[in-house]
């Protein structure tokens, strides 16, 4: 009797990590929770050449590979590997909504070829959360939803606009532009991700917005992304608190 055929995957789940240990075993905990009776297939990609991150793993079924340091190499080396007919790109720090998938799907179907989601932050801070609602109606006004929005879209697509491009940061909105370029359509879902307040809590609410809000800026000027990388520092470890 030959085996049981695995479903090929609807979503490949990509995760771009480094120095991610504390928290890696909940996110992929979160990603099954979210996508419970789908066939899901989840790659974790480690910028860390010694996979620090992917050494932390303890659950099953997890497809860890390690990419030269940057998301957008990581990312593109995640859905270089992916079978899923979409792919979502999801931050370490970021937590998906139950019924994520299913309305993913069911937007890109319907209404987009690239979707994000609607943002929260994990703070009881007021400031974080206008903050938060405030960069869900920038995405939707503008049509620019950020990589912790848990970016969505279908394989062939991503491939057809040549991924993400090699550079420091940046990345997620180069590649909303070049869809949108390409003639794509950007839809925002009601539903929200979590996404941890530990780069505010480390460098401050207003100047790490503020900060934001220059780069972004710069970089439509035409400002190099390998210099405005001198002013984005990595992320800090997370807290114990902090893992979920």
């Amino acid at each position: 009797m030959s085996p049981p055929r695995t479903p090929r995957p609807l979503f490949s789940v990509v995760v771009p990590v480094l120095g991610e240990t504390a928290r890696i075993n909940a996110l992929v905990d979160n990603v099954r929770a979210a996508g419970y009776g789908l066939p899901l297939e989840i790659l974790v990609v480690d910028g860390d050449p010694a996979g620090g991150t992917i050494r932390a793993i303890d659950r099953q079924g997890v497809l860890g590979l390690t990419a030269p340091r940057g998301r957008g190499s990581q990312q593109n080396a995640g859905a270089a590997a992916a079978t899923g007919d979409f792919l979502l790109f999801l931050h370490a720090d970021t937590r998906l909504p139950a019924g994520a998938f299913q309305a993913a799907a069911a937007l890109l179907e319907d209404r987009a070829e690239l979707g994000a989601f609607s943002l929260a932050i994990r703070s009881r801070n007021p400031l974080l959360r206008c903050i938060a609602a405030a960069a869900t109606w920038r995405s939707r006004l503008f049509a620019l939803p950020y990589g912790d929005q848990a970016l969505f879209l279908r394989r062939d697509i991503f491939e057809a606009v040549g991924g993400f491009a090699d550079i420091p940061v940046m990345e997620d909105v180069e590649l909303v532009r070049a869809l949108r370029r390409a003639g794509g359509r950007v839809a925002v879902s009601p539903l929200s991700v979590t996404t941890s307040a530990r780069r505010w809590r480390a460098r401050g609410i207003l100047a790490t917005t503020l900060r934001n809000l220059a780069l972004l800026l710069l970089f439509s000027l035409g400002v190099s992304p390998h210099r405005l990388a001198r002013h984005y520092p990595p992320l800090p470890e997370p807290p114990a608190r902090d893992q979920a």
